[in-house]
């Protein structure tokens, strides 16, 4: 009888961690804790592991109720997305209390774990929850502005892990935050292309023109500069304790050009598979960048 109970718990556990990794978007979480872990080691003068394990914690619990409270509000609309509807709220695997009840566990745990770090640090953690879940969501059916709000959220997790370090806002954490905020725009446009068709069954309006045209590959063009700027900009000493050698500006200044050649192919095709390629090449160069930054510093 043990045996067979214990059978049927495995699936049943099983099930619930792929529904909890799936409301919480565990791999877009890792990939934000990542960013937040590469900012910390840029702005320690020591590195504490205690630290590192806080930050990791907090930040994925920060990021996970984000999107936990974003699929309760959105559940509605997910249902009517093909990419969506099969999510654990409008599948009918969680109810609607039960993820809020995550929401909230993982807020209060996020917001404890970065507080121990320091006060600032929780706070922006908090600001990252509220324009998320308050601006960023409610905005996507109404104005595709929502992305520059979204972006304000979506970059301060490289700024925070500098803060968790140190403690300070300047220009440094300021500088890593720019970086992934001008990141985010061809990264999200252009994935916002790819599911176009999809966002529109949900009435979300994201791209910048509200069509796969030429201006909205325009656009991405132009963010793409920026974000290239920026990148390398720490190069010139202007940036304070945040500083990057020549060698490594080049590295970052070439991985960014392959995203821009990207962009220029984009506004030529125009086509979901150049978009997809520029998206990939997106995620690519946001996990290099921080690893060359970081790389650069300690040796």
């Amino acid at each position: 009888m043990k045996t067979a109970v214990n059978m049927a718990t495995v699936p049943t556990l099983a099930l619930a961690m792929a529904d909890f990794k799936e409301i919480t978007k565990a791999r877009l979480a890792i990939s934000v804790v990542f960013s937040s872990l590469a900012g910390y080691l840029l702005g320690a003068h020591q590195i504490d592991v205690v630290s590192l394990l806080l930050l990791a914690f907090g930040g994925y619990c920060m990021v996970g109720a984000s999107n936990a409270y974003n699929q309760i509000i959105e559940k509605d609309l997910d249902a009517l997305m093909k990419r969506t509807q099969n999510r654990p709220i409008p599948a009918g695997r969680i109810s609607v209390n039960k993820a809020l009840s995550i929401a909230v566990l993982l807020t209060v745990l996020g917001i404890i774990s970065l507080y121990i770090l320091n006060p600032k640090t929780a706070m922006f953690g908090a600001i990252s929850i509220f324009l998320y879940t308050s601006c960023y969501t409610p905005l996507k059916t109404k104005t595709p502005l929502a992305v520059f709000v979204g972006a304000i959220p979506g970059a301060i997790p490289f700024m925070l892990g500098w803060v968790a370090a140190t403690n300070e806002f300047g220009i440094e954490p300021g500088t890593l935050f720019m970086i992934q905020f001008f990141w985010q725009f061809p990264h999200f446009w252009a994935l916002a292309w790819m599911l176009d068709d999809d966002y529109r069954k949900g009435g979300f309006k994201m791209l910048p023109t509200g069509k796969k045209d030429k201006g909205t590959a325009l656009q991405i063009i132009m963010y793409t500069i920026w974000m290239l700027v920026i990148s390398v900009i720490p190069a010139f000493g202007i940036t304070g304790r945040l500083e990057l050698s020549i060698p490594a500006a080049v590295i970052i200044f070439l991985m960014g050009m392959v995203m821009l050649v990207f962009a220029f192919l984009l506004y030529e095709k125009r086509d979901n598979v150049t978009a997809r390629k520029l998206m990939l090449a997106s995620v690519s160069y946001i996990t290099l960048m921080q690893v060359v930054y970081v790389v650069d510093k300690f040796i």
